[in-house]
């Protein structure tokens, strides 16, 4: 266990020493992909969006987010609907305060929808599966991180665009994202078709029967998300050694 532990520092000290200069290392980068199809309406269009304010500025959620490694995570929300219809609403962010969280939840409340067709789910995968920089060979996103994980919420199977799990979901794991999970909305077929066709690296589906029900849903979902593979305490003191490490080597080239 402790062998395991310590390769997955090294190889995480590594990744953080080659990510550009720049980058704020965090524990978890997590990309929200929120379906507008047309058929999600106004009125469970604001259910939903209100759904991620409310569990954003969740005591628990805020808890999760500070207790888990590296104290921070980074995030973004993303709308998404027909084949070319992605929109990053509110762009990366770094939540590693109580004001922070709900800052980010004042910008998903601020968002106005973007969308309103049909239902391109794979697209939106491989979208999202773009957005996590370095990690995945995108341009830098300003983080670097553990793990990379996928959060897709949608009230219907694709019926648009390349409907082929090579295209979305088999892509963006090939990329490197570690893990994607689904929050499917409305009954067995929906969440039927997230389990085999949308989750991914050992994700999980949580469904809910209407959006009456998504607040609480997307709280149990969020937490579960950031608090996967927490090391324990003696884990994270070591990664806070590797960190320091990593810090001072940069400091030592800056001044080179």
């Amino acid at each position: 266990m402790l062998k395991k532990f310590l390769a997955s520092m090294c190889a995480a000290t590594a990744m953080f020493a080659a990510a550009p200069a720049s980058a704020v290392p965090v524990g978890l980068e997590l990309v929200l992909l929120i379906d507008v199809s047309g058929s999600v309406d106004n009125a469970e269009y604001a259910l939903q969006k209100n759904g991620y304010v409310q569990a954003i500025q969740n005591a628990d959620v805020q808890n999760a987010i500070l207790g888990s490694q590296g104290g921070a995570i980074a995030v973004t929300y993303v709308e998404w609907s027909g084949t070319s219809q992605q929109s990053q609403q509110v762009s990366w962010a770094l939540i590693d305060s109580v004001a922070a969280a709900n800052a980010f939840a004042a910008s998903i409340n601020s968002v106005t929808r973007a969308f309103s067709g049909t239902t391109a789910i794979q697209n939106a995968i491989r979208y999202g599966a773009g957005l996590f920089g370095t990690e995945t060979g995108g341009i830098d996103n300003g983080f670097t991180s553990a793990r990379q994980v996928m959060d897709v919420s949608g009230d219907g199977v694709c019926n648009d665009g390349t409907c082929s799990t090579a295209f979305g979901r088999d892509y963006a794991l090939g990329l490197g994202v570690d893990t994607i999970n689904g929050l499917a909305i409305g009954g067995a077929s929906v969440t039927n078709y997230y389990n085999s066709s949308v989750v991914g690296g050992g994700g999980f589906v949580i469904d809910v029967a209407n959006f009456n029900d998504f607040a609480s849903a997307i709280q149990r979902k969020l937490i579960k998300e950031i608090t996967n593979d927490v090391p324990e305490p003696v884990s994270l003191a070591l990664l806070g050694v590797g960190l320091l490490g990593v810090a001072a080597a940069r400091r030592r080239a800056a001044k080179g």
